[in-house]
Formats: C-alpha cells, sequence, structure tokens
C-alpha cells in the first residue's frame, strides 16, 4: 500500500511512523507546505494516560520524548493578589518545535519521504498517487475543505479572543492568572516546556478585547499590552512572538471522517480548546487507532477506516464537550469574581470534572483540608468535616447539612426532606392521587422530619395543562377518560394526547393567586420550614413563562417581561403570607431543552427576577415544557445549570440530576456551583420488585426493576 499524507504536524508524522515501523505501507510520503522547523505553537503538555499509549506504540518515539520533558505536579493560581497552589497533578510538556524534530528523526530512520515546502494548488491530486491519502493539515484543512459537504463539516468559534505568546520566564508550575482591569477580565494559561521558555496564553471575552482598544493594534502593541498587564508575574521577563495574533478558537466537527480513499486526523477531524491541553494529544492518538484499525484489518482498506471512526468518533466527542464546556467557563469566569479565593481556586480546578473532592483529597490532601475547613468556618483544620456535612443559614432557618432527599428519607440524616408536590386546589392536582393543601395532613410529616433532625420543604404546585392524567404507574401524562377542566397561559395541549386547556382569564388569575396564598398560610401553620413553589416542567406558571406554551397577545404574553407578570405576581402574594424566617424557594426550569423555547440565559434572567422579588432559593431543573424537547441527560446534567444560576443570577440554588456519591455533593458545594444537593437514594426493595415508576429529583419517572 502506498500512503499519501498531507500535514506534517505531530499527527501526520506519528502515523507515518507508525505505518513503516509495522510494515502496512511500501511506500509513505509526508507533504508539508512549511519548512521542517516551521511552527505557531509553543508547547505541548501530555498527561500520563497518553504517554502509556505512546509507548506502547512505538517504544523509541516515547523514550525520545519524554527524555526531553519538562514535568511539574503542581497548579499555581493567582487570583485577587493571592496565589492558591495544588500539587499532585503530574503534568509533562515539550517544545514543539523539539517534538517536530524528534518525529521527523524517526521518519526518516525508517524511510518516510518527507516534502517540505511543498504547496499543493490540487490536494486531490494525491489521491492519483496513493492508496489511501490522510489529511492531517490542521483546522483549516484544505483537503477537507474540497469536501465539506461530504464530511459534513462544521466549523464554529468558540471561547474566548485569545493570543499565544511565549516567554523567557521559567515558570516552576502550570500556571493560571486572573487579572481584573477597567475593561474586564483577563486570564492567562502559563506552564513551562523546556528549561529556557513558557508558554503563555493570554485570553479574554472579545467584548473585553474591543472595550481594552485590542482590536485595533498590531502584533507589537499586543504584545506590549500584555508586558504591562501582567508585568507583575512576568518578574522583569519578556513576551516572545511568533506571529502571535489575536483569534478565535474554531471548534472543528465532521459527520463522519472519511470519503472514499480520504481520511480525517487530528485538527482537520476535530478540535478541542486549548484550555483542557488535549489537541495534540487527541492528533496522535487517531494516528495510533488509525494504524492499528489497518494492522487489524490488512487487506481492507473500507473496514479499516469504518473501525477507525467507530473506535475514535465517541472518545472525541466527550473531550470535544469537555472542551467546550471548559472554553464556555473561561468565557463566564467573571461571574465568579464574587468567590473566596480558595473557592474560586477548587471551582477552577473542577470545572471539567475530571477532579472532585475525593481526587484533589487523594492527589493534595493539605490543599481540601484548608478548602474544608474555610467552608465549615471552621478554625481547626483537623477536624473541619467534609463540606456536605457544613450547616448552611438562609433566611432565618439552618440547615444542618447540604444534602437533600425525598420525603421517605426522613430518617437518613438529610439537612432537607422534601415532599412531593401538593397541588393548591383540586382543579390543579396532575392525577386524582395527587394531594390537595387543604388540612393539616402534612402536620405528622412536618414534625416527623423535625424529630429526625431535619427541616422540611414543600413543594406546592398547579398543573394547569398537565392535570388529569391517570396515575404515574400508568403512564406519563396519559389522560384522563373523565377528567376535570383544564387552565393554562393559552390553549396549547401538552402532548399529543393531551386534553386543550382554557386560556387562563383575569378572574382565573386572581383565584390561582388566592390560593396559593392561602396554601403557603396553611403551610406555615403547619411548621413548614422551605416552600417551593413550581415553576417548572409545564406546568401552569411555568406555561406562562416560556414561548412555546405562552402565545397570548395581551399584557402577560410576548415579551420575557411580560411572561413573568402572573408568575412574579403569584410570588409576590405568596411573599406577602410567608414568614420572614423561614425560606421560599422556586423550581425552575432554566431551559426549555427544545427550539424556540426559553435558553440557559433566559433562565439566568428568570431567576434574578425571582430574586428580586423576594426568592431566596432556586431548585434549578429543565426541559419538559414540551412534550417533544430534546433533553441532555447525563449523571449531573444539571450542575452546570445550577452553577451558571448561582454565579449569574447570585442566588443560592439547590440542584438534583442523578447525584448518587457523597464525592459529588462535596464537590458541588465546596467549589460553589449549589449550596444544596438531591441525593437520589436507591430504589426501595418493593420499587425493585413491582417495577413501580417513581419522579427522580430532576422531575424524570425512573423504573426500577429487578430484571
Amino acid at each position: 500500500m502506498n500512503v499519501a499524507i498531507l500535514g506534517g504536524g505531530p499527527a501526520g508524522l506519528y502515523l507515518a511512523l507508525l505505518l513503516k515501523n509495522a510494515g502496512l505501507a511500501d511506500d509513505v510520503r509526508v507533504v508539508e507546505r512549511n519548512a521542517p522547523d516551521a511552527t505557531f505553537g509553543w508547547g505541548v503538555v501530555f498527561s500520563e494516560e497518553t504517554l502509556g499509549a505512546l509507548r506502547d506504540a512505538d517504544p523509541e518515539t516515547h523514550l525520545a520524548i519524554t527524555d526531553t520533558f519538562a514535568r511539574w505536579d503542581r497548579l499555581d493560581i493567582h487570583y485577587r493578589g493571592r496565589l492558591l497552589s495544588s500539587r499532585g497533578h503530574s503534568f509533562s510538556a515539550i517544545a514543539r518545535t523539539r517534538l517536530l524534530a524528534i518525529l521527523q528523526e524517526r521518519c526518516r530512520s525508517l524511510g518516510v519521504r518527507l516534502e517540505f515546502g511543498r504547496e499543493l494548488a490540487d490536494p486531490a491530486l494525491l489521491a492519483e498517487e496513493a492508496d489511501l491519502v490522510v489529511a492531517a493539515d490542521g483546522a483549516n484543512s484544505a483537503s477537507r475543505h474540497s469536501r465539506e459537504q461530504a464530511f459534513g463539516t462544521s466549523v464554529e468559534p468558540e471561547g474566548c479572543k485569545y493570543v499565544w505568546f511565549g516567554t523567557d520566564l521559567v515558570f516552576d508550575a502550570f500556571t493560571f492568572i486572573f487579572r481584573e482591569t477597567e475593561h474586564g477580565f483577563f486570564q492567562v494559561h502559563a506552564y513551562p516546556f523546556d528549561e529556557h521558555a513558557s508558554t503563555f496564553i493570554v485570553e479574554c471575552p472579545e467584548p473585553v478585547w474591543r472595550r481594552a482598544g485590542l482590536d485595533r493594534l498590531g502584533e507589537e502593541e499586543s504584545l506590549a499590552f500584555c508586558e504591562t498587564l501582567f508585568a507583575a508575574e512576568l518578574d522583569g521577563h519578556r513576551l516572545l512572538s511568533n506571529r502571535s495574533l489575536w483569534l478565535d478558537f474554531p471548534k472543528v466537527q465532521n459527520r463522519v471522517w472519511h470519503d472514499g480513499r480520504l481520511v480525517l486526523v487530528g485538527d482537520a477531524a476535530h478540535t478541542a480548546h486549548f484550555s483542557i491541553g488535549s489537541g495534540t494529544k487527541l492528533a496522535m492518538e487517531d494516528s495510533i487507532a488509525l494504524a492499528n484499525a489497518l494492522l487489524r484489518r490488512r487487506g481492507n482498506l473500507d473496514a479499516a477506516l469504518v473501525d477507525y471512526e467507530l473506535e475514535r468518533q465517541p472518545v472525541v466527542e466527550r473531550f470535544q464537550q469537555a472542551a467546550s464546556e471548559s472554553a464556555a467557563y473561561f468565557g463566564r469566569v467573571a461571574s465568579y469574581r464574587h468567590l473566596e479565593p480558595i473557592q474560586f481556586a477548587f471551582n477552577l480546578l473542577t470545572r471539567s470534572g475530571r477532579i472532585t473532592h475525593a481526587s484533589l483529597t487523594v492527589r493534595d490532601p493539605g490543599f481540601t483540608r484548608v478548602l474544608d475547613a474555610w467552608f465549615a468556618e471552621e478554625q481547626r483544620p483537623r477536624v473541619a468535616p467534609p463540606p456536605m456535612f457544613a450547616p448552611l443559614r438562609l433566611a432565618g432557618r439552618t440547615f444542618p447539612n447540604r444534602v437533600v432527599v425525598a420525603d421517605e428519607g426522613a430518617g437518613g440524616g438529610a439537612g432537607l426532606v422534601l415532599s412531593e408536590v401538593v397541588a393548591v386546589s383540586a382543579e390543579g392536582r396532575t392525577t386524582p392521587e395527587c394531594r390537595v393543601l387543604e388540612d393539616d395532613s402534612l402536620a405528622e410529616e412536618v414534625a416527623a422530619a423535625h424529630e429526625a433532625g431535619a427541616l422540611f420543604g414543600l413543594q406546592l404546585g398547579h398543573a394547569g395543562r398537565r392535570g388529569a392524567t391517570q396515575p404515574r404507574s400508568r403512564g406519563v401524562d396519559v389522560p384522563l377518560f373523565d377528567g376535570w377542566p383544564l387552565v393554562s397561559a393559552s390553549p396549547v395541549p401538552y402532548g399529543p394526547f393531551s386534553a386543550v386547556p382554557a386560556e387562563l382569564d383575569e378572574d382565573g388569575m386572581v383565584a390561582v393567586r388566592a390560593d396559593f396564598a392561602a396554601a403557603s398560610g396553611r403551610a406555615a401553620a403547619m411548621g413548614v420550614d422551605v416552600l417551593e413553589l413550581d415553576f417548572a416542567h409545564g406546568y401552569l406558571l411555568a406555561s406562562f413563562l416560556s414561548p412555546l406554551s405562552n402565545r397570548r397577545d395581551d399584557a402577560y404574553g410576548g415579551t420575557l417581561a411580560r411572561r413573568l407578570r402572573f408568575p412574579l405576581s403569584v410570588l409576590d402574594a405568596v411573599r406577602d403570607v410567608w414568614p420572614e424566617d423561614a425560606v421560599l424557594a422556586v423550581r425552575l426550569s432554566v431551559t426549555d431543552w427544545a427550539r424556540g423555547g426559553l435558553d440557559v440565559d433566559d433562565g439566568i434572567a428568570v431567576a434574578q427576577a425571582m430574586r428580586e422579588h423576594g426568592c431566596d432559593l432556586v431548585h434549578t431543573v429543565a426541559g419538559q415544557t414540551v412534550a417533544g424537547d430534546r433533553p441532555e441527560y447525563r449523571r449531573g446534567f444539571l450542575t452546570g445549570l445550577s452553577d451558571r444560576v448561582r454565579a449569574e443570577a447570585r442566588v443560592p440554588t439547590l440542584v438534583g440530576g442523578y447525584l448518587t456519591t457523597p464525592d459529588e455533593v462535596n464537590t458541588i458545594v465546596a467549589s460553589g456551583r449549589a449550596d444544596l444537593c438531591i441525593l437520589d437514594l436507591p430504589p426501595s426493595p418493593l420499587e425493585r420488585e413491582l417495577g413501580a415508576p417513581r419522579e427522580g429529583s430532576d422531575g424524570l419517572l425512573l423504573v426500577e426493576s429487578g430484571g
């Protein structure tokens, strides 16, 4: 087999040497338009996992690379005049020019033909000379561009504006620097890559970049601006430029990675934002996977390329998701500036989910000991409890810890026992089994929670267009044959088989407000500590918030401010009767997960309005506004929403979403992503035996079965 590789970066060179070393190709050549020593980056970082893969793939190259590594195990975070350090993170880096030289030397020793300084007018010409053409020519791949429709290519800017400098200052740790200026937040990602220099990436949101006038500055002026801004950390050292210009990071995705005999690897196939340091790692792992697929399917090129895609695409998609979340984090990092330095640092360390409270305790027990002591306001770090056991003072109530459970868990040591949703009236029930708060029937449950040392929370709601349905053991949103009349913001049925609700008129609004106020008064008389109003999942109050369910053209429809009018009036009516020393919460669908519905920014604006009207706590949920939404369910899927609401709306939050371990709770509350967490407990033996549906912490119906 003859193989032509377009692109002489790490992915192309590494694939070439692997193919030649394994005897998979008689002729392998690499065509690169730039000179052998040309590079547009500075250093490359590798994880221990990636190094293991390189060792297994080609021990000789692995040895040459690791012999020249800069290694460190510390992260330094400069924030608000403080330096916070965390150890145990094990980084290795190498100069990009040195990495390329090692790969080129290994290729030559194996007989790979290297053609530098060659510009191909039409990359497709390579297909006439080779059995397999590999596009390893980067994010701006000319090979991919010629067949974008076949590959299903998408290229979109992601994250902040950034500029990639070097510096003659040799850092002794991976270093984050955060600087607040009159223009906004700037941050630096810096790390050493040899004994002479370090990478120094500066980034900021585009509005900050423009306010600082950087859009009008050239290369030298931008460098001077950044040298001045970070003069304290540079300590007299210089920034170095290699055509270091402000850029947008391109997120490259492709629906398929091969078309005929042309296959994509590395940045030509995908990119991952630099803030997780995985670009070169992913590219070289692509090369390993492609070489292994060709080895397994020797003689069947089509099958090998399919194998390669099936193996790599899921892995890359997970990394791209983590990278996108990290890029978004740094884009909004200014929203965390209210956090104290130790919490800010922990929030930063745990942003991608790869580090948790437990794993950091293994890596750096000193850091988590100080964190736990600060979180518990404890002066004796050796005896401070984990964050989930720290008390929380909110309104006039003290939660003994940060764990929330459903009412059947009252004796389990939780800080808050949260009831199922109770209707404000018979017309507001979801099913005939739904309870109505019209007497003191909850008094015993309140007393039981208090006896167990927990606070008691009551969810109070009106089903709206999701009412008059069969018991959920028979299915979700299955209408009754002889149900009661339904009301909603607009006459829009919830699902394809749901009854059409009547549009709630002014008289109806007055009655609903009175029902909520009266039920809230009864709850207060029973000693309820936390009252949670249901503004979520497409029920009555939520139906006013979303444009998907609110199609009114009066004062209660149209703009978000108008759609908020009735729900806020209900909140105000309850606030008037609810005790000041008890907690008033709102369960809020922060996003509809549906085209044309509420997005996260809208949800944050709603949460902020709720806070301004006296809401003490927001229970963040998502979706179920319409039956045909597109959910993004995974473990902890609501945590990011809670994080944004808490940071940007500046309101305490409660979050669930399949949180099943103490480590998850410790990580979430210590990092400031939520104040309270619903811990999903295992189903009861009866639920396992019967496989009966039950509502999870995120509002999903869960079915447990012994089979």
